[in-house]
């Protein structure tokens, strides 16, 4: 045990965070993310009893958000013609807000495909259990 970790970050996860560096990307995959086939060349590591907002919360408390970028958190947007609400990208931007002072700005979103081509490309993908439509996330790592 280590003070000052949240216990929802294992030592699988904590040693990813570490090993990452400045403008790497880390993904926290909802539930019907396909992460397994996504992250099959890199790192995907299982949250799935947790959900999105747990495990951005925990994670912002040790991860740097990178600041040379405009928007170091990118959200995969809902497709035209889908009638999806994302209620979700609130409680990010308020978690954000909780651990960034630039709070929910430094978020911006970006098209399905584009999203899932940078996740193939990221550091690691983090699968969660979590329920609501679209509520992925990617975090660019910056500088302490």
């Amino acid at each position: 045990m280590l003070k000052g970790i949240p216990k929802i970050i294992s030592p699988e996860l904590l040693k990813v965070l570490s090993e990452m560096g400045h403008g790497d990307r880390l993904v926290i995959a909802d539930g019907n993310f396909p992460a397994q086939s996504v992250g099959k060349d890199g790192i995907v590591i299982r949250c799935d009893g947790h959900t999105v907002p747990e495990i951005l919360d925990a994670i912002l408390k040790l991860f740097p958000l990178d600041h040379s970028t405009d928007k170091p958190v990118m959200l995969m947007e809902v497709p035209d013609g889908e009638d999806v609400k994302t209620p979700i990208w609130d409680i990010f931007k308020v978690i954000i807000g909780k651990h960034d002072e630039c709070g929910g700005a430094v978020a911006g979103t970006i098209e399905k495909p584009e999203f899932i081509k940078m996740a193939k490309e990221s550091y690691a993908i983090i699968a969660t259990g979590e329920g609501a439509l679209f509520a992925n996330i990617m975090l660019q790592k910056g500088v302490v």
